[in-house]
């Protein structure tokens, strides 16, 4: 099974657990795909199965279909968040990054039939997802900035503070329907910039001022 690592690639004693994710978090994004800017978070889940590390190679089945990129801040809870629960932001124990990956053609033909988007975003190794960086309730509430680039361009460049919800709110909206327990990770949605990725394609992701993580895209 998949283990959660810190920034030293040392293991997490933490359980692989459920991604959930946040849809149309940015602005300029749900834009760029001509979708409503939502008034409350729009929320997914992707299995255990979908999680990857984000190190030195990342391989997808070419015959799923183009995957696309997102590229977002991820947290890792370290213990349990419910509704109940009074500051969740101290149960989350470390942040990092992930891609959100996307069969993007296979999402525009379920979303116009009306249907459950999970095939084109939960499937196996969907969430590439690098090692996590101790944090606090004081980092986690100020702005936390990323990048994402492929085969050296700059892609994407994302702020938590630009985010139509925050963290706090997020968890405090998630929890009102999933509980978050040891292992989860939550995934806060991806900034403008979105696209495709390609064989071979050369992928880097940078949190703040640490050093990048770096993979190659493998298509089998």
């Amino acid at each position: 099974m998949y283990l959660h690592t810190d920034s030293k690639n040392n293991k997490i004693n933490l359980p692989a657990g459920k991604v959930v994710c946040v849809g149309r978090n940015y602005v300029a994004h749900a834009k760029e795909l001509d979708n409503p800017v939502p008034s409350s978070p729009l929320l997914f889940i992707k299995p255990a199965t979908s999680l990857v590390p984000f190190d030195n190679t990342v391989t997808l089945n070419a015959a799923l279909g183009q995957h696309h990129y997102e590229a977002e801040l991820a947290l890792l809870v370290g213990a349990k968040i419910d509704a109940d629960t009074p500051e969740p932001l101290k149960h989350i124990v470390g942040i990092g990054l992930a891609l959100d990956l996307t069969l993007r053609d296979l999402q525009s033909e379920l979303k116009a039939q009306g249907h459950p988007w999970e095939r084109a975003k939960a499937y196996d190794n969907s969430c590439p997802i690098t090692p996590f960086v101790p944090c606090d309730t004081d980092q986690l509430s100020r702005n936390i900035e990323y990048r994402f680039w492929q085969n050296e361009t700059l892609k994407q460049h994302g702020h938590s503070e630009l985010m139509i919800f925050s963290i706090a709110t997020l968890l405090q909206a998630i929890t009102q329907y999933f509980t978050l327990s040891p292992g989860d990770v939550v995934l806060t949605g991806t900034p403008q910039g979105v696209g495709c990725l390609s064989q071979g394609d050369h992928l880097q992701l940078q949190l703040g001022d640490h050093t990048p993580w770096r993979a190659q895209l493998q298509l089998v």
